[in-house]
């Protein structure tokens, strides 16, 4: 247990790239404070993504994991609003907890109290969206949000689509995080250790059964139009099942994708404000814990 020093339960975030640490290291944290674990991963919400997506082994232990269906979309209003929800009951309880994941977004928002929030667009709106050409997306956009027609990258459908539902989301007043002493926290490591990391970890889910992993889910009916299966290596390793690419290309284009992915997150990182930089290679854990009771200083 480390040192309570004061009755404020406290509010700590393990931010990281992928193939870190950060599962280890929260848990092991999480054994030692009695702290809620709370995911902040944008796939591991879905259900039947376990080994692509690199869940914990004990899933149980994590609040917002395993609640969605790989064709259910889910976004950070969404991802707020259920975290915030959590956090009041374990503030309540006098409870500290932890909150991991490599989805930066979800964290900055939670962290930085975002009182703004859309709701997700209508299922309707989106499938119209999807079904419409590039080119009358524009005029839509340029037509309802002048500002955004501007600034975004207007080559790029995805942010064309989700700039047009912005102007039809209806928006959500949020509550306030009940957590007044905040920490966050990154492990990081070189990119060649990363690289090395992540192929090793792509080998491993192969054996561990992710290629059974995506059958069951396109048996049950899900495949690579579904949300879930943004997730890297999902519509690769589909592609493999249909025959198109064989397993060799699907696991380098998976090592490829997920090392430009850790790149992103390292970017990510470099301008996330108040934040604890964690040498992922030494011993985490011990330093973890030594600025996690410096908060009570």
């Amino acid at each position: 247990m480390i040192a309570p020093g004061s009755s404020e339960p406290r509010l700590i975030a393990v931010m990281g790239t992928t193939a870190s640490g950060k599962t280890a290291l929260v848990e092991a944290l999480a054994d030692e404070i009695d702290a809620v674990l709370i995911n902040g991963d944008a796939f591991q919400i879905y259900r039947g993504m376990d080994i692509g997506t690199g869940k914990s082994t004990t899933p149980e232990r994590y609040a917002l994991m395993n609640i969605r269906n790989p064709d259910q979309s889910y976004g950070v209003g969404e991802f707020v609003l259920e975290a915030l929800a959590v956090l009041a009951e374990s503030h309540a309880q006098g409870k500290d907890a932890i909150v991991v994941g490599g989805t930066g977004l979800y964290i900055r928002a939670l962290f930085e109290n975002y009182a703004d929030l859309a709701e997700m667009p209508a299922p309707e709106l989106r499938q119209r969206l999807n079904e419409t050409p590039l080119e009358d997306l524009l005029i839509e956009l340029k037509e309802r949000d002048p500002g955004s027609f501007e600034t975004i990258d207007l080559k790029n459908p995805i942010r064309v689509k989700r700039a047009i539902e912005r102007t039809f989301a209806e928006r959500r007043t949020v509550p306030p995080n009940p957590y007044v002493l905040q920490l966050k926290l990154a492990l990081d490591r070189e990119l060649e250790v990363l690289r090395e990391a992540i192929s090793h970890r792509t080998s491993l889910m192969v054996q561990n059964g992710w290629i059974e992993e995506v059958e069951r889910l396109e048996s049950a009916g899900y495949g690579q139009n579904d949300p879930g299966f943004r997730a890297i290596g999902y519509r690769t390793m589909s592609k493999y099942r249909a025959g198109e690419i064989p397993l060799d290309v699907a696991m380098e284009t998976t090592i490829v994708e997920t090392v430009r992915y850790a790149k992103r997150q390292k970017t990510w990182l470099r301008t996330e404000k108040n934040l604890t930089i964690l040498d992922g290679g030494k011993d985490a854990v011990s330093a973890a814990r030594q600025a996690i009771s410096a908060m009570y200083c």
